[in-house]
């Protein structure tokens, strides 16, 4: 998409933030310009018909499924062969799911003491990596789920929780700026850390796009609020160092090999999705009746942003899962390779979303009244273009 806009337009713009990004100029600055909404948009599917089009995956609707009462999988890691780790942020859980033997074992027992608030998760050279943000530390497991060691967190890096490591041992972990009473903060860059093993060093190795927020004024006086469907860039590490950025105003990926130097990323197909009353009704259906009239308030979003989420497959390469319209009977997912170029593009039916891609098959979290349905669904070859 960047690249398309500069085409057209001449000079490049900065696109680190949200009103400098076309994905933000051709609905945001005149919401009410059809004309001008329809003009980019058609720019935008003239670049991407430039390019080959990237093979397409559509997955299978079937699978080995596990249901779980956890109301939200946030989080979920490829162990080996069948068997998965999950993190349920919201309920405090984490577990290890066997579609072969069809169980789900929480980490630690049922009322595990080793575990209050786990938020983070990874796995790194066979052993499984759970962020304690209630006890300020990291829990290190096996992966029959044996508890090994655990290891503090550093006020040089103000508690923050590793959510990756390299095979030498190296931590990578996000510092977001103090937002401060007013919410203002926020308005500043976050930073990629890397962490020595002994948390006594943090080098920032890469920056990350301001929080998309607005300015509110209420009774309370002026604040700054985070704008309700605005995007935020994601990134991830590699186990030999490498680490990637998915810059959401830009919308592609760029990649930093272990010896520090950054390839930049293609532009990536961008669909243009506004955010609807319905889509605004639906965020409000998700608070208690007593809270809406004060969610009401919060600023929204103008545009979706091109990605919601983004995970490292386990080969490797970037998964971005992309924004949706409500009545969308499919998820689409833009893999990335180490080049920062489209390599594929995978769809995945239903009201699911993938939280992590294995080797032969990816993990689903579909929501349910009573939880949430675990599907694990084969990849298969991808479809050849005639």
């Amino acid at each position: 998409m960047t690249g398309c806009w500069r085409a057209h337009h001449g000079a490049p713009l900065r696109f680190d933030r949200p009103e400098t990004s076309p994905h933000y100029i051709s609905t945001v600055l005149s919401p009410r310009s059809y004309l001008l909404t329809t003009v980019v948009t058609g720019l935008l599917a003239a670049c991407g018909e430039a390019r080959p089009a990237a093979p397409v995956l559509e997955l299978p609707l079937s699978g080995d499924t596990i249901t779980t009462r956890d109301s939200d999988v946030t989080g979920a890691a490829w162990l080996n062969g069948n068997r998965w780790a999950i993190l349920a942020a919201p309920n405090e859980t984490a577990g290890i799911v066997d579609f072969s033997s069809r169980t789900i074992k929480p980490l630690g027992g049922s009322r595990s003491k080793d575990l209050r608030n786990p938020t983070t998760l990874f796995v790194s050279q066979d052993s499984l990596y759970l962020g304690d943000w209630g006890q300020r530390r990291t829990t290190v497991w096996t992966p029959a789920g044996r508890l090994i060691r655990s290891f503090p967190t550093s006020n040089g890096v103000r508690g923050a929780l590793p959510q990756a490591r390299d095979s030498k041992g190296n931590f990578y972990l996000d510092q977001y700026p103090l937002a401060g009473p007013d919410g203002s903060g926020n308005r500043d860059s976050a930073a990629v850390l890397l962490v020595d093993p002994g948390f006594e060093r943090a080098d920032t190795i890469a920056r990350l796009a301001p929080l998309d927020i607005a300015e509110v004024v209420g009774d309370a006086g002026r604040r700054f609020e985070r704008r309700v469907f605005g995007g935020v860039d994601r990134w991830g590490a590699l186990p030999d160092g490498s680490v990637w950025v998915a810059r959401v105003y830009d919308n592609r990926v760029d990649w930093r090999a272990s010896d520090g130097k950054w390839t930049r990323g293609q532009a990536l197909p961008d669909r243009v999705l506004e955010v609807t009353r319905y889509d605004r009704e639906l965020f409000l259906r998700k608070f208690p009746p007593e809270l809406r009239s004060t969610a009401q308030d919060l600023p929204f979003a103008a545009i979706k942003p091109p990605f919601e989420a983004a995970l490292t497959s386990s080969d490797g390469r970037v998964w971005l899962e992309k924004s949706r319209a409500p009545a969308d009977s499919s998820r689409v997912y833009h893999v990335v390779d180490r080049r920062g170029r489209l390599a594929q593009e995978v769809r995945l039916r239903g009201q699911g979303h993938i939280l992590a891609v294995g080797p032969s098959a990816v993990l689903v979290a579909e929501s349910t009244a009573d939880g949430t349905r675990l599907k694990s669904v084969g990849l298969t070859p991808p479809a050849r273009n005639p």
